[in-house]
């Protein structure tokens, strides 16, 4: 959905997308060297607090994220946890940056007793629901941490798809949906047209650089 009309094109967008695993090609030293031009970072979760400070500290571009379901994206600063400074937390709302409306929801569906970073149906419901009220001006990206179902979800029940992106996706049709947690692609391809939106699904893990 956008706010242009058909007749306007929009300008293509490069972007670096990360998720799950330190890739050795971006924690480095000479890094950005060997890297395209990107217009922004968007982090889909399960990656140090660290890793997302190195990244906005080396590219004059805006660094989004979503949270994972492992609790580490908090810096450690003496006795206590902070939010990781020079970068965007997008979970449960709809930021701009680089001309992009993107929508983030971090986690995954609820799947053990105890830890962060999970959510109920109910929860995912009405969080998608809000997220969706800010996003009917339209959205052009849904970052998220887990998959929506089908060719990216999990063969286990901790990476099963989650129904609630699914119908998000119906819903507002982004062109474009970046998630992580599926650290294994068992076979699948990196990325995959949905069928019944004709939305891009892209599995961020380690590192990509796409199009958009």
């Amino acid at each position: 959905m956008t706010d242009l009309p058909p007749s306007v094109s929009r300008p293509l967008r490069r972007l670096l997308l990360v998720a799950d695993h330190m890739h050795p090609f971006i924690y480095r030293e000479g890094f950005p060297q060997g890297l395209p031009e990107v217009d922004a970072v968007l982090a889909a979760g399960d990656l140090p607090g660290d890793y997302l400070e190195f990244l906005a500290s080396k590219l004059p571009v805006p660094v989004v994220y979503v949270h994972g379901n492992h609790g580490n994206e908090f810096v450690n600063e003496g006795e206590e946890r902070v939010p990781p400074r020079g970068v965007i937390p997008a979970h449960g709302r709809v930021v701009t940056v680089a001309g992009l409306r993107i929508a983030g929801w971090g986690g995954v569906p609820h799947y053990r007793e105890k830890g962060t970073g999970q959510y109920s149906p109910r929860q995912a419901r009405w969080g998608l629901r809000r997220v969706g009220w800010q996003a009917r001006r339209g959205v052009d990206v849904l970052l998220t941490h887990a998959p929506p179902e089908g060719p990216h979800a999990g063969n286990d029940f901790a990476h099963r798809g989650c129904p609630e992106l699914s119908r998000f996706l119906l819903a507002w049709r982004p062109p474009l949906m970046v998630h992580g947690h599926i650290h294994e692609y068992e076979g699948r391809k990196a990325e995959y047209i949905d069928p019944g939106t004709g939305t891009r699904v892209v599995n961020a893990y380690g590192y990509r650089v796409i199009e958009l």
